[in-house]
């Protein structure tokens, strides 16, 4: 495979759209040094696995020797990024700014490569705007052109208000790729209308329109929706070994793929050969492991992720659960006792010899030990049943 197939590979894996992916590969053929530009406002002080999907693709960037700029919105956020948003999002102070930008370096530093980035803020040229500068700036687009935008759409047609200053960020997010000369941006999928403002500000100001690829946004621990702080579904990077390892076992298995493609530094090739080798029989549970080590390791060390995998066997291999338990629907007149209800499902052979287990503690309900012979399940959840260290049934109660 030649350089440029393999740089393209990388620079693909994981991501949802390429625009100007010509002008990339021409560049890439000239062997030109890309100018990589990815914008983060300090909007919270911590970051979540969900925000370093993008740092692991600047990383990458790095490692195939690209100039990477980790610009602070310092500027921009004080103007409050309306992505995503139904009301107008407050503007951040500046000792918010301040103090959230300094965590931010001191965490991005955990994918970066130090020595190879360049920090920049946008306050360097935002500030010395004008308002003569900034009007020009606003001719650039129009109301119409704004109201493309989803979120801003969706709050016009329900009467929603939207302010004036709004309509700015996208167009001094868009100006920072003027001043930064970038070739390339990158950002979420929700990012992708700012994105494209930015390729209509350099073509204005007669410079090649960068290219702009945007990535998936990552599904938080349920695996259904965005992960966040306010879904509760989030891993932070400043968590211990046990907590990112422990949360990365949780996840659904049909998401952990995904995880691996937006999170993992290993290349598609071994990603590849680890779906086939689960497509044909072994366990997701092993790859899990792998991820969970790597995450677990990039934001702590080897060390206390060895720690912290060890922790997790000791934790959970006596709890591990067969892959083939039977399932069943059993609908009920009342609510049976236990003893009856596990002697009715085929369990037991009597009530007597359910009393006797359940004494012994023998019996489990979502593998926690039944200390109560008068312990009922719930109606219409799947609730697992285990009697003795072989007997498993998830049943389904219903009227």
């Amino acid at each position: 495979m030649s350089d440029l197939k393999k740089q393209l590979e990388i620079i693909k894996q994981g991501i949802e759209e390429i625009i100007g992916e010509d002008d990339l590969v021409q560049k890439l053929k000239d062997n030109k040094t890309l100018t990589i530009k990815v914008g983060f406002d300090p909007t919270a002080p911590d970051l979540h696995l969900g925000h370093t999907v993008l740092l692991r693709k600047m990383r990458q960037l790095q490692d195939l020797g690209h100039k990477v700029i980790f610009l602070i919105g310092d500027f921009t956020g004080k103007i409050g990024d309306p992505t995503g948003k139904n009301k107008t999002r407050p503007p951040l102070t500046d000792k918010e700014i301040e103090e959230n930008a300094k965590t931010y370096q001191d965490q991005v530093f955990k994918v970066l490569d130090k020595d190879k980035t360049v920090v920049d803020f946008n306050s360097r040229w935002g500030d010395k705007m004008s308002g003569a500068d900034m009007i020009k700036l606003a001719a650039q687009s129009t109301v119409a052109r704004m109201i493309e935008r989803d979120d801003f759409s969706k709050r016009f047609k329900n009467n929603q208000p939207i302010s004036i200053h709004e309509f700015l960020y996208p167009l001094m997010q868009g100006y920072d790729s003027v001043e930064l000369e970038a070739d390339m941006e990158l950002g979420g999928t929700d990012q992708k209308f700012n994105l494209l403002v930015g390729r209509d500000l350099q073509k204005s100001a007669g410079s090649k329109p960068q290219t702009i690829m945007t990535l998936p946004l990552l599904e938080g621990l349920d695996g259904v929706k965005k992960m966040s702080k306010s879904e509760d579904n989030y891993i932070g990077i400043t968590e211990s070994a046990d907590q990112i390892f422990g949360k990365t076992m949780s996840i659904p298995d049909d998401v952990m793929f995904k995880w691996f493609d937006l999170l993992s530094f290993r290349s598609p090739e071994e990603i590849s050969s680890l779906k086939k080798e689960i497509d044909n029989g072994a366990n997701p549970r092993d790859a899990k492991i792998m991820l969970a080590f790597e995450l677990a390791e990039r934001f702590t060390n080897n060390d206390e992720a060895m720690q912290a995998q060890e922790n997790f066997s000791k934790k959970f291999a006596k709890n591990e659960l067969p892959s083939n338990i039977e399932e069943k629907a059993h609908k009920i007149d009342q609510m049976p006792a236990l003893p009856n209800l596990l002697k009715d499902l085929g369990m037991v052979s009597s009530t007597s010899d359910a009393l006797r287990l359940i004494q012994q503690g023998a019996v489990k309900i979502n593998q926690q030990k039944v200390e109560d012979k008068d312990t009922i399940l719930d109606l219409n959840e799947k609730t697992l049943l285990q009697v003795g260290k072989k007997k498993y049934l998830y049943v389904t109660l219903s009227k």
